[in-house]
C-alpha cells in the first residue's frame, strides 16, 4: 500500500442455486485470480455461497450447514493469500437466520456483518427467512470449526500498520435506505465501504444504482466497492445483471458490464480521502457528534478488528491519472466548464465595478494569453453592466523585447473587441530610470527585466486614476504559484480576474472563446495568440522573434499545473506526486526531466510566497486557489527542508 494506494476488486462468480460446494470452488478460483492481479481487498455478492434466490430452501438445515462448511474451506484457502475477502452467506445464530457478509483474511474468519435493512416489498421477501442484524457486536462459539466468531454491523476491519485502510461493510438494501449504516461507519473512521449485494435488473435501475453508489462515496468521502449478483441466480421471476462498481469520493473508478459475470479492479487513493476529510471541518468524527443533534451516546458500540497485509509493490496504478487535472478531458464537459469559469470571472469583475462606481477599465495588453483572457472577461463584464466597450482602455507599452507579432495581435484584438487602444512606449522612460539608478542597460539581469514591468504598472495605475477606472490584473494562478511575476509590477492590480485560473486552463478558455465567437476576424487573432510562445518579452528579440520563452526558464506549465494541483489540493509528498507524474506523462517526459522541474516547483513555491501574501482581490473559480484570504494561508518564510529531502531521496533511488 505504498503512497496510500490499495487495490480493490469486486467479483461476481457464476453460481448454482443451493450448491455451496460448487459456489465455494468458483469463489476460491476468483480469489486466486484476484491474488494474481494484486488485489488486496476483494468483495463478492450477497448470499453468493448459496445463491440469493434460494427462497424457502434457506429454511433447510442441509443448505445452512453446508454454507458454513464451505465458508470454512474459504477461510483455509485464504491462508496463502494476501487479501481481505468479503463473501455473503446465510448464518444461523441462536435459532435465528441472518444474511451476513463474512470477512476473511490470512486463514481467519475475522467477523460477520449482518444485513440490517431487510426489504419486504415488491419482489423481495427477505423477512420470511431472515432477521434484521444487530448493531452491537456479540460473540458466540459458532464458527465453522467451533471457534468464537464476532457478529454485528458495527465492525471495523483495520489494517495493522496501515490505519488509513479501515474497512466496514453493509449489504445491498442497507445503502438504499434513508440512513445507511455506512454513514456511521465513515464517521467512525472507515475509509472503505464494501457492499455485498443482490440487486435484480429492471429497466433503468442500473443508472440509479450507479448514481447511488457514486453519490454515497461522495457524501462519505470514502471508497466504495459494490459487488452484485449475476448469472447463475434463479431466473424464475428475476434476472440479475452483475453490475459491479468501484467508486471514490463521487468518481466511478471502474464498472463492469451488465449481464456478464466479471471481476473489476481499481486502486483507491486512501491518502486522498483522508486529505479531503482533514480539510472539511464539517466532516465530523463520531466523538464530535455528541450534543450536535446526533444523540448523546458516549460509546459507539463499535469493535475494531485488526488484520495484516504484506501488500504488493505496484509499478503502474489501475486508475486514470489525468495529466491536466484542471481541464476536463470530455469535450462537452470542457465547454460547459469554460463557459462557467468565464461567467464567474465576469460576475466577479461586474460586482467590483458596480461597487466602486467605475465605468472604465485599464488593461495592459501584450498580445499574450493572460492579457487576452483578461480583456475577454472585461468585455463580458461591461456588456453585463451596459457600459460601452469603448471605455475599456487597452494599453500597449512596447519596449526592448516587444515583437511585431504580439504587438500586431494586441492592436488587432483591441479593435475587434471594440475597446480603446492607447500606445505608450516605455523604452525612453526605462532608459532614464537606468540612468537614475546607475544600471548598465547592456546587463540583462533581473533589474533590467523588472524595471520594465514596474514602469508599465505605474503607467496603468496612473491612467486608471486619470480615467476614474480600475486596473484589471492579468496574471494567472500558475505564475503566482511559481512567483513568475514582478513584485509591485505585473504582480499588482486593482482586481485580478485570472488569479484563480491555472495556465493550462487559460489556454482552453481563450480557445473556447475563439471557437464560439461569431466574429471570424477576432477568432483568427485569438488563434494566433494561442500559437504564440508564452513569454514576458523583457529581453530583446532574436531576428524579430521571441527570444525569452517562459517554459524554457521555469519549466513546462503542464507539469507545474500538475504539481500545483496535488500540492495544494491534497498535500501529497513530493515522491507521490513524482510517481503520479511518471504515469500521467509516460512517453512525454523522462524521469529526470520530471524530477528536475518538480524540484524547481518546490523551491520557487516556498521562496515566492511573499508575493502571494499580498495579492489583489480576484475570484476563485476551482477547487484550488492561492489567495491569502482563503485557500492558502502560508507563512512567507516557511522552511522547505522536509519536501526537498523527499526529493533528494527520489534522486538517490534513481541513481
Amino acid at each position: 500500500m505504498r503512497d496510500g494506494f490499495v487495490r480493490v476488486a469486486a467479483a461476481t462468480p457464476k453460481i448454482k442455486v443451493a450448491d455451496p460446494e460448487y459456489n465455494r470452488k468458483e469463489i476460491v478460483k476468483l480469489m486466486l485470480e484476484g491474488q494474481n492481479k494484486q488485489a488486496e481487498v476483494m468483495v463478492f455478492p450477497e448470499l453468493c455461497l448459496t445463491g440469493y434466490t434460494c427462497q424457502d430452501l434457506f429454511l433447510q438445515y442441509p443448505l445452512i450447514r453446508q454454507a458454513k462448511e464451505a465458508l470454512g474451506e474459504i477461510v483455509k484457502a485464504s491462508e496463502d493469500l494476501d487479501m481481505l475477502v468479503f463473501v455473503g452467506l446465510p448464518w444461523e445464530r441462536d435459532g435465528k437466520l441472518y444474511n451476513v457478509a463474512a470477512a476473511v483474511c490470512g486463514g481467519e474468519l475475522l467477523g460477520l456483518v449482518p444485513k440490517k435493512n431487510l426489504p419486504n416489498y415488491s419482489e423481495f421477501y427477505e423477512l420470511r427467512h431472515f432477521c434484521p442484524g444487530n448493531d452491537r457486536p456479540w460473540e458466540a462459539d459458532d464458527g465453522p470449526n467451533g471457534e468464537t466468531v464476532i457478529m454485528g454491523s458495527r465492525l471495523l476491519f483495520r489494517c495493522a500498520g496501515h490505519p488509513e485502510l479501515t474497512v466496514a461493510a453493509e449489504i445491498c438494501e442497507d445503502v438504499w435506505v434513508p440512513c445507511p449504516p455506512s454513514i456511521r461507519h465513515a464517521l467512525e473512521g472507515a475509509t472503505l465501504i464494501v457492499n455485498c449485494s443482490a440487486s435484480d435488473e429492471t429497466t433503468g435501475k442500473d443508472v440509479y444504482r450507479h448514481d447511488l453508489i457514486c453519490g454515497q462515496s461522495a457524501r462519505l468521502v470514502c471508497g466504495y466497492v459494490y459487488a452484485n449478483a449475476g448469472e447463475g441466480e434463479s431466473t424464475q421471476d428475476l434476472v440479475f445483471g452483475g453490475q459491479n462498481i468501484i467508486a471514490e469520493n463521487g468518481t466511478c473508478l471502474a464498472e463492469s458490464g451488465r449481464f456478464a459475470n466479471e471481476m473489476i479492479l481499481a486502486d483507491l487513493d486512501l491518502e486522498r480521502l483522508n486529505s479531503e476529510r482533514r480539510r472539511m471541518t464539517t466532516f465530523h468524527a463520531s466523538h464530535e457528534l455528541s450534543g450536535m443533534g446526533f444523540g448523546e451516546e458516549k460509546e459507539s458500540g463499535y469493535r475494531t478488528i485488526y488484520f495484516s497485509l504484506k501488500g504488493h509493490e505496484k509499478d503502474r496504478l489501475l486508475r486514470f491519472i489525468d495529466k491536466a487535472p484542471f481541464v476536463p478531458h470530455d469535450m462537452g464537459q470542457r465547454k460547459r466548464r469554460c463557459e462557467e469559469i468565464l461567467s464567474i470571472q465576469s460576475l466577479g469583475l461586474k460586482k467590483r465595478l458596480e461597487h466602486t462606481g467605475s465605468r472604465s477599465a485599464v488593461i495592459g495588453i501584450s498580445g499574450g494569453l493572460d492579457s487576452t483572457l483578461a480583456l475577454l472577461v472585461t468585455a463580458r463584464a461591461f456588456d453585463m453592466l451596459g457600459i460601452p466597450r469603448e471605455q475599456i482602455c487597452c494599453v500597449t507599452m512596447p519596449c526592448y523585447g516587444t515583437t511585431d507579432r504580439t504587438y500586431q495581435n494586441a492592436c488587432a484584438m483591441t479593435g475587434k473587441i471594440g475597446a480603446t487602444l492607447r500606445e505608450i512606449p516605455v523604452r525612453a522612460a526605462v532608459d532614464l530610470h537606468f540612468k537614475d539608478i546607475g544600471h548598465d542597460p547592456a546587463v540583462h539581469d533581473v533589474t533590467y527585466e523588472n524595471s520594465q514591468a514596474r514602469e508599465r504598472t505605474q503607467i496603468l495605475m496612473d491612467l486608471a486614476n486619470q480615467l476614474n477606472g480600475m486596473v484589471i490584473g492579468t496574471g494567472d494562478m500558475s505564475e503566482l504559484a511559481l512567483g513568475w511575476a514582478t513584485y509591485n509590477g505585473d504582480h499588482m492590480s486593482m482586481y485580478a480576474v485570472n488569479v484563480g485560473v491555472p495556465k493550462t486552463l487559460v489556454r482552453h478558455l481563450v480557445r473556447y472563446y475563439a471557437d464560439t465567437c461569431r466574429e471570424e476576424e477576432l477568432s483568427a487573432v485569438l488563434y494566433d495568440v494561442l500559437d504564440t510562445p508564452v513569454s514576458p518579452e523583457l529581453l530583446p528579440p532574436e531576428d524579430g522573434k521571441i527570444s525569452q520563452k517562459t517554459e524554457d526558464l521555469v519549466g513546462p506549465y503542464e507539469l507545474h499545473d500538475f504539481f500545483l494541483y496535488y500540492v495544494l489540493r491534497f498535500g501529497y509528498m513530493p515522491s507521490k506526486i513524482y510517481r503520479l507524474a511518471l504515469q500521467a506523462f509516460a512517453g512525454e517526459y523522462d524521469r529526470q526531466v520530471i524530477l528536475k522541474w518538480l524540484d524547481v516547483f518546490y523551491r520557487r513555491f516556498f521562496s515566492q510566497q511573499f508575493k502571494r501574501s499580498c495579492l489583489p482581490d480576484g475570484p476563485k473559480v476551482g477547487s484550488v486557489a492561492v489567495s491569502p484570504r482563503g485557500d492558502l494561508r502560508m507563512p512567507s518564510d516557511a522552511c522547505r527542508r522536509i519536501w526537498l529531502e523527499d526529493l533528494e531521496n527520489i534522486s538517490e533511488r534513481n541513481g
